[in-house]
Formats: structure tokens, C-alpha cells, sequence
């Protein structure tokens, strides 16, 4: 008899499925990076749940069409060990009877046995010499001719008998070890199946603990709703201040005579086209230039440059000479950096530094192409080691990766 076990619900590949979240989480960071800690905490915790979910829920669902298996092939298991050990039962009472009638017949040639070693053939001549006619003679010799093919019978009899007994040994022999086998299967069968049961409840409890995860975080996030909308506004004001600061120098610099520029100060070369070189060495794009839905709280947001994750710590470079137009703290850009490059196609092109753990340039310091200006860092609205790198024309933020090589790097 065989029992088929069924394997275990498939899941899907780990390192892909933590690949995954972490590409959301790293999206959700940066689209949340002016929202409060809690309001980010709680969109990862509310993504988190919803990248697991589906792949927790489907296995739960074929956790427990397994476990339903594996308690049917119990079942069945056990209902082919009740009807080996019944096979079993009747093997045995065959040989035990067949046993018997060895025993019998054995007996029986025991005392045939007996009688021709005591001198048989001596009774014959005796009954022959003792008759007293022809018809006595031949009455006599026919009892003496049956007792011997009784004699002949009964061995055979013997004979037949050991072997329907062997035959019937080895059937219940047989019956025996297919029992026990049964027996065997079904206990692994139901250990299988107990498993299977316990996987499925672990992960339907787990769809459910995914399920108040997310309403949780939605929850939360709803509670950080007034406060992260007051820092959006604040991102967005602080972006519109930086591009009037700009627009401010530009207006000064077209108004200023050359010889008014300080003799010890060198003149900046400034920026004609072309691809910058990469603000930092090594680093990776995490998040994009561009408007971004924000999911949670319905509005539409400006993340104004694109992000280049590093190290803490790593060098920053001016992309290109130019003087500081700013160098400080600047509320949830942290600490900001703004290099003016002088005019590019008549406008004022400027590019801007933002969440670094320290600055190196002063306001009004004239920078050439490749010096260090500061270092990565996670200062201000900043979920993590980053650059966060702007173009402005005019003051206005425009897309930085028209600026910068192809192959990043």
C-alpha cells in the first residue's frame, strides 16, 4: 500500500519578496520625507503589511487545502492499516487451524510409525500361517491392504497439510508486515497532516496581524495628517524662499561692474554646457525629480532634485565654479549648500546640496569645478544617508538628470 504525502505550500522567493519591499520602503521614505517621524513610521508599517498581504494570504489559502489533503490521506491510511490488520486477524486463524491438522496428521503417522517399527510384517505372515481357508486368507490380506493405503493416506495427508500450513504462515506473515507498514504511513500521514494544519492557522493568523497592521498605520497616519500637510507647506515655502534668494543674486549680479568684484577673490569660470561631472563618487540614485501623489494624505507634492544614496560621510563636489550663494541650515533640507554658476541660455543656473552632515564653504566663497563642499549626511527631512542634488534656473528647480552623465557615474 502506498500513501502519498503532499509537500508543503510553496512560498515565494525570500530574497526577491525583501528585494521588493524594500524598493517600496525606499519609495515611500522619500515621497514622506517632510511628513513627521510617526506619519513615516506608519507608511512603512502600512506597506510593509500590504507588500506581504497578498503572498501571506494565497499561502495561507493553499496551507489549507494541504492540510485538508493530508487529513484525507490520514484518513485513508488509516482505513488501509484497519483492513490489513483485519486481513491479518484471518490469516491467522487459517494457519492456526491448518496448524492443527498438521498436529493431527502427525500424530497419526506417529502411531503407523510405531506399528511397522514393532514388526508389521511379522502380523502379515502370522495372519497368513492363522487362516484358516482360502476365504479367511483373502478377507484378511484386503483388511491388511487398506490399513496400508490408510497408512499411505494419512501421510499424505501430513504432507498437504504442512504445506497449506506453510501457505497460509506466509500469508499472514505477509498480512502482518502490510499491516504494520499501514500503521507506519498512517502515523506519518497524520503527522504530515497535523503539521500542515498547524502552518495554516500560523499563517491565517498572520494574514489577520497583517490585516490590524494596516489599520493601524492608516490610523496613525490620519492622526499625523495636520501636522504632515504644515510641513509640506513649510517644504514647499522653503523651496519658493531658495528660488527668490536666487533670483535676488542674479538681479545683484547683472547689476554689479566687473570691477567691482573683490581683487583677492578669483572669477568664477561659471558653466557653458555640457553634462556635469557627479556631485558624489559612488553613489546610487534612490528617488527621482518630479510631482509625487502622496497616497496617504491625497496631495500632490514637489520633491525638487533627485537623490544620490551614499555612505555617511562620503565628499561632496561642486559640479561646476561658482560662488555660494547659500551655506546653512535650512529647515527640512537640512544643511544646504546653493552654488550660483552664472548665466546658462539667459538664465541663472544654479545647483543646490541638500541634507549634509557638515558644510565646508562659506556664504559669498567663490568654489571651482571638483572642490569639496561638504559631506553626505541625513540632516533635516531626511530618512537616510543622502544627497539630495537640484538644478535651478532662475531659481526655478528643473530636472537634474538633463544635467548629469547617463550611466551615473
Amino acid at each position: 500500500m502506498a500513501v502519498t504525502v503532499l509537500s508543503s505550500p510553496a512560498h515565494a522567493d525570500p530574497e526577491a519578496d525583501r528585494q521588493r519591499v524594500a524598493a517600496q520602503l525606499a519609495e515611500t521614505n522619500s515621497l514622506l520625507e517632510g511628513a513627521t517621524d510617526r506619519a513615516r513610521a506608519a507608511a512603512a508599517s502600512y506597506n510593509e503589511a500590504t507588500a506581504a498581504l497578498p503572498n501571506v494570504t494565497a499561502a495561507a489559502a493553499t496551507a489549507k487545502g494541504v492540510a485538508a489533503a493530508q487529513a484525507a490521506v490520514a484518513d485513508q491510511a488509516r482505513g488501509e492499516a484497519d483492513k490489513a490488520r483485519g486481513e491479518f486477524r484471518v490469516a491467522s486463524e487459517a494457519y492456526t487451524a491448518a496448524a492443527g491438522k498438521v498436529e493431527q496428521a502427525r500424530e497419526l503417522n506417529a502411531r503407523f510409525a510405531a506399528g511397522a517399527y514393532q514388526g508389521s510384517g511379522l502380523m502379515q505372515m502370522n495372519v497368513v500361517l492363522a487362516s484358516k481357508s482360502p476365504t479367511d486368507l483373502a478377507d484378511k490380506l484386503t483388511y491388511l491392504d487398506q490399513v496400508s493405503k490408510n497408512r499411505a493416506r494419512s501421510l499424505q495427508d501430513y504432507t498437504q497439510a504442512r504445506l497449506a500450513s506453510k501457505v497460509l504462515q506466509n500469508k499472514a506473515d505477509s498480512a502482518k508486515e502490510s499491516a504494520e507498514s499501514a500503521e507506519r504511513a498512517a502515523a506519518a500521514a497524520l503527522q504530515v497532516a497535523r503539521r500542515a494544519e498547524a502552518d495554516a492557522a500560523a499563517l491565517v493568523e498572520a494574514t489577520v496581524r497583517l490585516a490590524e497592521q494596516q489599520r493601524q498605520a492608516l490610523a496613525t497616519a490620519e492622526g499625523e495628517r495636520a501636522e504632515t500637510l504644515a510641513r509640506y507647506a513649510e517644504l514647499e515655502a522653503e523651496s519658493a524662499r531658495i528660488e527668490a534668494t536666487l533670483r535676488a543674486i542674479q538681479a545683484q549680479a547683472q547689476n554689479e561692474q566687473p570691477s567691482e568684484q573683490p581683487a583677492e577673490q578669483p572669477a568664477a569660470s561659471g558653466y557653458h554646457g555640457g553634462y556635469f561631472p557627479m556631485p558624489v563618487r559612488g553613489g546610487w540614485k534612490s528617488s527621482d525629480f518630479g510631482s509625487r501623489y502622496d497616497p496617504y494624505y491625497h496631495v500632490w507634492q514637489l520633491h525638487a532634485g533627485v537623490d544620490i544614496a551614499a555612505d555617511g560621510g562620503t565628499p561632496i563636489y561642486a559640479v561646476a565654479d561658482g560662488r555660494v550663494a547659500q551655506a546653512g541650515w535650512n529647515g527640512g533640507y537640512g544643511n544646504y549648500t546653493c552654488i550660483s554658476h552664472g548665466e546658462y541660455e539667459g538664465r541663472n543656473i544654479a545647483t543646490c546640496y541638500a541634507h549634509q552632515s557638515s558644510i565646508a564653504v562659506g556664504w559669498g566663497e567663490y568654489v571651482r569645478a571638483g572642490q569639496m563642499i561638504g559631506r553626505i549626511g541625513t540632516t533635516g527631512a531626511s530618512t537616510g544617508n543622502h544627497l539630495h542634488f537640484e538644478v535651478r534656473l532662475n531659481g526655478t528647480p528643473v530636472q537634474p538628470l538633463d544635467f548629469l552623465p547617463g550611466c551615473f557615474c
